[in-house]
């Protein structure tokens, strides 16, 4: 038995996500036994970091893909080289389009969002979250072959040593059927991005107006976290659409959600009821937010906000 992983890089590193599939895997690995290898595509530096969280190899495509399809067939391809009866892809927009298509190619099934490690406790049993978040199943796969999609930030990144062997790979990928022409990064402040921040600060239309959106980032800045926001405040064209966190934006599931103005309709609880601790701020002591919260504050953001960022910084100074 072995694991495949496929794992993004970014300036030849794994990325965060790519390093959590590695832990994922090197985990259930313990569980199902075999060797952890991983399938890259694009440059690489040294072994992209992947050693250290458990990749015993490192399969690398020199030529960087963007393509679903491509990436697709590289992945299947590395999965018949390998013999890997097992597939972990990242529950993210490339692993949405990936995984399935995986599946289907090998004749495998999938458990799309997991949030636990496999369980081979009476068969391939695993863990994902459903109905929006408000309940866990627990899925039995009885395929051969299996492809699990790990929901982002929901097991974590751990160091376990691999060998960390890199070598070259290839397969016919056939042509692309998308090209990127422009990459325009969403920040150019080296933000942390949403999907992989463990800190988040959110807000919604109790600020008022994008103008007094400065002591939510003041805030962000000095916890080191990502900025959010409702879908309301992101199609008025307050905020960039790309902070837009709930059921039809992004899912998140930071250690801290700091959720400041937000009434929290079921859709936007949706995107983030994964956080482990939620703080919300809110004049309003009826506001549904206040249910699903570990910790709420009833007053006035404009009061609140810069009382609590006052607090932080003398935290941080002592």
């Amino acid at each position: 038995m072995s694991i495949l992983v496929y794992s993004e890089l970014k300036n030849g590193k794994a990325t965060k996500s790519g390093l959590e599939a590695v832990s994922y895997a090197k985990k259930a690995s313990t569980v199902l036994g075999g060797e952890v290898t991983v399938i890259t595509s694009g440059a690489i530096e040294g072994d992209g970091g992947m050693g250290a969280y458990g990749a015993d190899k490192i399969l690398n495509a020199s030529e960087a893909t963007s393509d679903s399809q491509q990436l697709t067939r590289l992945v299947a391809a590395a999965a018949e080289s390998t013999g890997a009866d097992t597939i972990i892809i990242n529950h993210d927009a490339t692993g949405k389009l990936v995984a399935p298509r995986v599946a289907v190619k090998l004749n495998a099934g999938i458990v799309a969002g997991a949030i636990d490690v496999p369980s081979n406790d009476g068969g391939f049993k695993v863990k994902k979250g459903v109905f929006s978040g408000k309940a866990i199943a627990e899925v039995t796969v009885t395929s051969a072959k299996r492809v699990v999609s790990i929901t982002p930030n929901s097991f974590g990144i751990h160091e376990a040593a691999g060998a960390g062997a890199v070598e070259s790979f290839s397969a016919d990928l056939g042509g692309a059927k998308v090209k990127v022409k422009e990459f325009k990064p969403t920040s150019t402040d080296g933000s942390i991005p949403l999907p992989e921040a463990d800190l988040v600060v959110s807000a919604g239309r109790g600020l008022k107006g994008p103008e007094n959106w400065g002591m939510i980032e003041d805030l962000a800045k000095e916890l080191g976290a990502a900025t959010a926001c409702s879908r309301p405040v992101s199609d008025i064209g307050w905020r960039p659409h790309h902070e837009h966190v709930g059921q039809t934006g992004i899912a998140i599931r930071p250690t801290l959600y700091i959720a400041i103005g937000i009434s929290g309709a079921i859709q936007h609880l949706a995107g983030v009821n994964g956080s482990k601790v939620m703080v919300v701020i809110n004049k309003d002591p009826e506001a549904p937010f206040f249910k699903a919260a570990d910790y709420g504050i009833v007053g006035d953001a404009f009061e609140v906000v810069p009382k609590l960022l006052e607090a932080v910084k003398s935290f941080k100074d002592n």
